[in-house]
């Protein structure tokens, strides 16, 4: 009987390694006939499983935001320390997380539309020079600007992540039509300063009141606005860095309880149990909760005072 199962089972892995090989050979035989009668081009037979699941996970974590690992976190929390405190405390972090990542975003965009700004100013001076007059520079530096480091003046379309034509945004027509059309210039600029991240356009508004009214180069203007706006640029970006130490401190001291509880389960303490189960544990992690809360709150609060500053 051994000998028998013995050798039905290699004749059922034979047939099933056949099946496969055959099935091998008319998956590639049908791809191969695809190519050819495609003229040498796409298979048709679309990415591979895996190709399409790591897309979709990306789409996914893209669409989500960093926040919802916080209501993870606490999931897991709650299956090793068999409590929901936990699961309550994630979802009470994901409204907090999520503030903090649209604050980090809209400093980026912020950023991002001061440097189109600048970038703008020194498109619309070269075309002043290149002997166009200032309505006509204009339109040719919105219309074609694109954003910053993505390829300057004379680039057709915004780039991945770039700003709406230096700063613009919804404004741009209104600025457009007024630059070709003899209309209010300033005000339009004025008009679309209003964005964040944009108040250099101010200058630049100020700068075409001066050359229009008063005759001045607004060459010269603009590149004077354009030195100004990247000294202080860089000056934020100064001042970052060196505040850069002092944030780094306090999310590390802030990740300093989390390191204990690992420390407390590798010795074997049980800490989990200790926190959820029992009454002092309850207590402590209340008191040290509500410390590590206002805790970040007053360095967060100091670095951005300084940043402000």
């Amino acid at each position: 009987m051994g000998e028998m199962s013995v050798g039905s089972t290699g004749v059922a892995v034979g047939c099933l390694g056949m099946s496969v090989w055959l099935w091998g050979g008319r998956r590639s035989g049908a791809r191969r006939a695809q190519v050819l009668l495609a003229g040498g081009g796409a298979a048709g037979l679309g990415p591979p499983p895996w190709r399409r699941l790591e897309g979709e996970l990306r789409r996914l974590r893209g669409r989500l935001g960093f926040e919802w690992w916080a209501a993870a976190a606490g999931l897991a929390l709650a299956v090793l320390g068999a409590s929901v405190l936990p699961v309550v405390a994630g979802a009470a972090g994901v409204p907090l997380l999520r503030r903090v990542r649209l604050a980090r975003e809209e400093r980026r965009v912020r950023e991002r539309r001061a440097a189109a700004v600048i970038a703008l100013c020194a498109v619309v001076a070269g075309e002043v020079r290149a002997g166009r007059q200032p309505g006509e520079a204009l339109v040719r530096a919105v219309r074609d600007f694109e954003g910053p480091g993505t390829g300057g003046a004379g680039s057709r379309g915004p780039g991945p992540g770039a700003p709406e034509s230096g700063g613009f945004g919804e404004t741009q027509a209104v600025v457009l039509a007024a630059a070709r059309f003899g209309g209010d210039v300033p005000g339009a600029l004025a008009a679309a300063a209003r964005r964040p991240g944009a108040e250099g356009l101010m200058g630049l508004a100020a700068c075409w009141r001066v050359a229009v009214d008063q005759g001045a180069g607004l060459a010269a203007g603009l590149d004077r606005l354009e030195g100004a706006l990247r000294a202080e640029r860089d000056q934020r970006a100064d001042l970052r860095a060196q505040l850069a130490g002092a944030r780094s401190t306090v999310w590390m001291l802030a990740a300093l309880p989390v390191l204990g509880l690992g420390l407390g389960a590798a010795l074997g303490a049980d800490p989990l149990h200790v926190l959820l189960h029992t009454g002092s544990g309850l207590g402590c992690l209340l008191v040290g909760g509500l410390l590590e809360s206002v805790g970040m709150w007053w360095a967060t609060r100091i670095v951005r005072g300084a940043e402000a500053a």
